[in-house]
């Protein structure tokens, strides 16, 4: 006859913190960071003369594109100083709690 092993329980305190999700004000960022983009664009319309330094006349949809390169990542960092400093200030706080840990000797 086989006997059935007995499990052990072991029961231990764990500390536990909230973090917030990084991904998410990295996105919430970049959407700060293109609604900039369209308010810009519209408000400064520098597109009707030549650039000073390249000679060139750009498209509106040209300008869009060089201010959407530095709005969205200055958005995402942004989020992401955002989401340092409620992680600096929330994850300090810490609490208890039990934890049960289960093992199993087979014969």
């Amino acid at each position: 006859m086989s006997e059935t092993p007995a499990p052990r329980t072991e029961v231990d305190v764990a500390k536990v913190r909230r973090a917030p999700k990084y991904g998410v004000f990295a996105a919430l960022g970049a959407a700060v960071g293109l609604v900039a983009t369209l308010i810009l664009a519209t408000v400064f319309d520098g597109t009707s003369e030549a650039s000073p330094f390249t000679e060139v006349v750009y498209s509106p949809s040209q300008a869009f594109g060089f201010i959407l390169l530095w709005c969205v990542p200055a958005g995402i960092l942004l989020g992401m100083l955002v989401a340092l400093v409620l992680d600096w200030t929330i994850g300090r706080r810490t609490r208890d709690v039990r934890v049960a840990h289960e093992s199993v000797d087979e014969v």
